[in-house]
């Protein structure tokens, strides 16, 4: 995953035309490190597609105006709209989140 950590940058990624899928994380978050053990092969198999990381505390007005609450989440954007978000308490598991990308990647 490509690290966003400008909020210029963040605009120009939700840009693109085709869906991209960004990560929501914090460093303090345990969660998030738990779903850094189990997420490489669902980036794998979702490899069509190109995924950003932000660091919540980084980029704190991507995810106040896109009312990320809890990390970590996984939205998807294109033409800089957003299509999807997978709220944390629904991003706890391989299964949870191979399900959100397969319901919103059709």
């Amino acid at each position: 995953m490509e690290p966003i950590k400008t909020m210029g940058t963040f605009n120009d990624v939700i840009k693109s035309d085709a869906p991209v899928i960004i990560k929501f994380e914090a460093d303090w978050c345990p969660d998030c490190k738990a779903m850094d053990m189990w997420i490489d092969p669902i980036v794998e198999k979702y490899n069509d597609y190109k995924w950003y990381v932000v660091n919540r505390d980084e980029v704190e007005e991507a995810a106040t105006t896109h009312e990320v609450m809890g990390i970590p989440s996984i939205l998807i954007f294109k033409d800089g709209d957003k299509l999807a978000h997978l709220h944390s308490a629904n991003a706890k598991s391989p299964e949870q989140v191979e399900s959100f990308l397969e319901e919103n990647l059709k």
